[in-house]
């Protein structure tokens, strides 16, 4: 079966994705070389959406969730406008990164919370790392705890220009989708399933969503990946 991944930077003729080695399929993945063929199934299902008039955008991603962060820092900066995104990103297992002390301030986080991604500091586009594995210069607890900081220090003005936008493992989502709901904020998940056909063929990937017909079973590969928070239930 095809494996799920997400795409983390693109261009016309080139795409490129961050995956951790779980099981056989991604081990065999492992073992391509510059040259190889391999088949591709894709871009599938519904993406992420801008909102011009929320240019603050809250970029929270955990472990194999940060790669779509990462899309999404890299299509603001390519974009006219006056995008100013915030990165959040959490592991627990090293990150496929070196770190590096970020010169770029986020309000509201303190000094030695430095560290930050090497491609997003050279963007431009400030970041913080968070962990509880204690590496350094990264924040000491979980992404939503550190996003609540930078929130906290936003006046009702300034807030009212953030949406939230997050992608990592459910139950991470879930507590994103009501950090979202306590401030009153917008926020568009990428959800996490198992998926078989990725064309809405087997159903194997569903989770139930709140519409204005009553709760529904939506298919992620192709209904999603990406809902609005507030319609999951978690």
């Amino acid at each position: 079966m095809r494996r799920p991944l997400s795409i983390m930077r693109a261009a016309d003729d080139w795409i490129e994705v961050l995956y951790k080695v779980v099981g056989e399929g991604l081990h065999l993945l492992t073992r391509k070389q510059p040259g190889d063929i391999v088949s591709l199934l894709g871009p599938i299902g519904q993406p992420f959406q801008f909102h011009r008039e929320r240019p603050s955008a809250l970029l929270i991603g955990g472990g194999v969730g940060i790669p779509p962060m990462i899309f999404i820092a890299d299509e603001m900066r390519r974009e006219s406008g006056n995008w100013r995104p915030l990165a959040i990103l959490g592991s627990e297992i090293p990150f496929p990164f070196d770190l590096q002390s970020s010169n770029l301030p986020v309000a509201g986080v303190d000094d030695a919370v430095s560290s930050t991604m090497p491609l997003l500091e050279r963007w431009g586009i400030p970041a913080r790392l968070t962990s509880l594995q204690g590496y350094e210069g990264c924040y000491n607890g979980y992404v939503t705890a550190l996003a609540e900081r930078w929130l906290q220090h936003l006046d009702s003005s300034e807030r009212g220009r953030v949406e939230v936008f997050a992608c990592g493992p459910t139950p991470m989502l879930r507590v994103v989708a009501e950090l979202a709901a306590r401030y009153d904020l917008p926020c568009q998940v990428s959800l996490e399933e198992f998926m078989a056909c990725a064309i809405g063929g087997c159903a194997g990937c569903v989770v139930k969503i709140e519409t204005t017909d009553g709760p529904q079973m939506k298919r992620v590969c192709v209904d999603g990946p990406v809902f609005d928070a507030s319609t999951v239930v978690w």
